[in-house]
């Protein structure tokens, strides 16, 4: 039995495992930190943010190290889908694929078709591909909920396979100058964590020196450091042994998710979400070709690739759509998926930098927040919709 003492500790931790608490975190820290940002004390979360510790700014430590732990958790995600989940088969997971595809494809053009050649744009295209699975599932749990499961099942699934390209993209995108020395000794420490895994070495004192020495050799590799906490979850075990109660992918997935949502991500967005957003700042991303592909991009470019491409998929029989559900929900969980938030704020810090930076964070946020809301009234009428038909 737990003792008194952890009872609420335990209580509070699955608490936060709920997709509505996760973005309820989210969206408090985001407010923060375009209040502090914009507030006479402005200057403070500027500088707190840009403040060394070590090598790094505190907002390069939070970025590269701590969303590292998101990134983890994710990875773990990823590879329960592909190996028991959604994802473990191709027909099961032909709708949701198809429609990731046309989710990242489509709001790239649309992005690269606003800002062809514009500084940055060569990089800054990958903003709108990524899909916030926090935000997105927060506001389908809250505006959603009378909507078929299988409608919750299609958009985790898109989110993740959105997830994996949006990580491909960071990695290809935003790799410099790499460092043979420093990938080796990442190679070999991925691949002694992979060994233990498969020895079932169980020995929490071996695996954090391995996953800190290989964040890193990857960061010094020049790689974005948060690919090794892709790499680590994608080489966790998750299939549980005969008499074993659960594999360690879902162990560890279940104790760090709360670290997750209810730190990591949201000290991220304090430090990622402070962007301008007064009368001026909002006229110069009006005026700011690559801002205005960002927000097209999540807004219009979403929604269109991915109900285009479901369509697409099932009229070439490729695919069919969801249990119970149909175009029309498609299309409302399409809307949703403009919500791009972490990733894109990433993408946006690495593909950019100074005001250019500042004003596509701010055109993420727009559109994050026009699609949250779009997607409510979508999915409210849809609720409504499937209420009356039963």
């Amino acid at each position: 039995m737990s003792s008194p003492a952890r009872k609420p500790a335990a209580d509070f931790a699955r608490y936060l495992r709920t997709e509505t608490t996760g973005g309820i975190v989210l969206l408090v820290a985001t407010a923060i930190a375009l209040l502090w940002a914009n507030s006479p004390l402005g200057d403070s979360y500027t500088a707190l943010r840009e403040t060394h510790l070590g090598p790094l700014t505190i907002g390069d430590w939070v970025k590269d190290g701590l969303l590292a732990v998101f990134f983890f958790v994710a990875g773990l995600e990823l590879k329960r889908e592909l190996v028991v989940g959604e994802l473990n088969s191709l027909k099961a997971a032909a709708l949701p694929v198809i429609a990731a595809v046309g989710g990242m494809v489509v709001p790239a053009l649309v992005a690269l078709g606003f800002s062809w050649g514009e500084p940055g744009a060569g990089q800054a295209w990958a903003i709108p591909m990524a899909t916030d699975i926090a935000f997105a599932l927060g506001v389908l749990a809250i505006a959603g909920s009378a909507l078929p499961s299988s409608v919750r099942v299609f958009l985790l699934s898109l989110a993740v396979v959105d997830d994996l390209g949006a990580i491909a993209v960071i990695a290809v995108l935003f790799t410099s100058g790499l460092e043979l020395l420093a990938v080796l000794a990442a190679v070999a420490l991925l691949a002694l964590y992979a060994f233990l895994q498969h020895k079932r070495v169980t020995a929490t004192w071996l695996y954090v020196p391995i996953a800190v020495g290989a964040w890193v050799a990857v960061h010094e590799a020049g790689v974005h450091a948060t690919i090794a906490g892709v790499a680590l979850g994608l080489l966790t075990r998750v299939r549980a042994d005969e008499g074993e109660d659960e594999a360690p992918a879902a162990r560890l997935e279940h104790r760090l998710q709360p670290w997750s949502a209810g730190l990591v991500v949201p000290l991220f967005a304090l430090f990622a979400a402070g962007v301008p957003i007064g009368g001026d700042a909002l006229r110069a991303l009006v005026d700011d070709p690559i801002a205005l592909g960002v927000v097209a991009g999540l807004v219009l470019g979403k929604v269109i690739g991915i109900l285009g491409f479901s369509a697409l998929a099932v009229r070439l029989r490729l695919a069919v759509w969801p249990s119970g559900a149909g175009p029309r929900d498609v299309a409302a969980v399409g809307v949703l998926g403009g919500v791009g938030f972490t990733v894109s704020l990433l993408i946006a810090d690495l593909a950019l930098a100074g005001e250019a930076a500042e004003r596509a964070k701010a055109a993420v946020l727009i559109a994050s927040l026009l699609a949250s809301l779009i997607a409510a009234v979508l999915l409210v009428r849809r609720g409504r919709a499937h209420r009356d038909s039963d």
